[in-house]
């Protein structure tokens, strides 16, 4: 009778000390607050330079401004006229000189510092806004651009002249488009 109380007795320690471990529970609580500012303060970003490029569009009404579907401004500086459209697809080279300043007009990179460029489409590093322009052109057209910060460098500018949330303009020429074989 000892040995079978002492089983029960060793069977009754090890059940009662085998507990399941208790899920920690978090010290704070986010609530995603801090994401609902940084919403609040993209779209008032986002209204205030959509302000500024309304002011630079009509202080120039000789220009004929387009809206892109893409968020940013244009007009044709020089525009081709001709019924077969060429304009680049995907992985074709397109060579084309820009300039970047800023809305007031400051030059921020020259063409002559930024030398001619050959850009594959959609296949290397560029700026959002100027791949998306660099679409809408073909070649011997010369666009200016007016993008909004979100379509150029965004919040950290390239960390060399161009600074945080910055609108830009680009006056774009593409010389020639080699289509892909």
């Amino acid at each position: 009778m000892k040995r079978n109380l002492a089983i029960l007795l060793l069977i009754l320690i090890t059940v009662l000390s085998c507990k399941t471990p208790e899920a920690r529970k978090p010290k704070s609580v986010s609530s995603g607050s801090f994401i609902d500012q940084s919403v609040a303060r993209n779209k008032a970003l986002n209204k205030k330079e959509i302000k500024a490029i309304e002011t630079v569009i009509a202080s120039q009404p000789q220009n004929d401004y387009k809206t892109s579907g893409n968020g940013f401004w244009y007009y044709y500086n020089t525009k081709i006229e001709t019924d077969s459209i060429v304009k680049p697809d995907f992985a074709d080279i397109v060579n084309f000189n820009y300039d970047v300043k800023a809305l007031d007009g400051k030059t921020i990179y020259t063409e002559e510092e930024l030398k001619t460029q050959n850009y594959a489409m959609d296949q290397q590093e560029l700026f959002t806004g100027l791949r998306e322009g660099l679409k809408l052109m073909q070649a011997g057209e010369t666009v200016t651009f007016l993008f909004p910060s979100h379509k150029a460098y965004g919040y950290y500018g390239d960390e060399n002249r161009i600074g945080t949330n910055t609108p830009l303009i680009c006056k774009v020429t593409v010389n020639t488009i080699t289509k892909k074989e």
